[in-house]
C-alpha cells in the first residue's frame, strides 16, 4: 500500500476516535447552522495539526461540508446562520465563520454587516489569519 493512501487512513482512524466527543460537543447538531437530525461529518480546521486534535475539528451538515470542500457550489442564503455562529464558544467555528463572512463579505452586504458586529479575541484572530 502507498505510503499516502496509509496515511490519509490513519488520519481517518484518529478523527474517528474523535468522533464521539465532537458528537456530544455538538450536541448531535450541525456546529455552523445547527442543523438537527441529519448525518454530519467531521471537518478539520486548517492549519491542522498534525495529530487530530478536538479544538481542531467540528462536526458539520453535509451542506456546510459541501459547501466549504467546494466554495464555487456556495449557497450565500444557506450562510446566514453564520451570524449566531460567529459568537460560538467553539473557536473553530468562530474561525469557520469568520472566513466565511469575510469571503462572503464582498458580494452580500448582510455578510459585511455581521462580519461588522463581531468581536475575536487576538488568538481567534490569528488563528483567521493562518488558515
Amino acid at each position: 500500500m502507498a505510503k499516502g493512501l496509509q496515511k490519509h487512513r490513519e488520519r481517518l482512524d484518529a478523527l474517528n476516535r474523535l468522533g464521539k466527543d465532537l458528537a456530544r460537543r455538538a450536541s448531535s447538531k450541525c456546529e455552523l447552522c445547527e442543523a438537527a437530525g441529519v448525518s454530519l461529518a467531521t471537518w478539520e480546521v486548517a492549519p491542522v495539526p498534525a495529530e487530530p486534535e478536538i479544538e481542531h475539528c467540528l462536526k458539520l451538515c453535509e451542506t456546510c461540508h459541501t459547501q466549504l470542500e467546494h466554495p464555487k457550489r456556495i449557497e450565500p442564503d444557506h450562510w446566514r446562520c453564520l451570524g449566531k455562529a460567529v459568537w460560538s464558544q467553539v473557536p473553530a467555528a468562530q474561525v469557520t465563520a469568520v472566513r466565511m463572512l469575510r469571503q462572503l463579505s464582498e458580494h452580500y452586504p448582510w455578510a459585511a454587516e455581521i462580519m461588522e458586529h463581531a468581536y475575536l479575541e487576538p488568538e481567534i484572530e490569528a488563528w483567521v489569519e493562518n488558515g
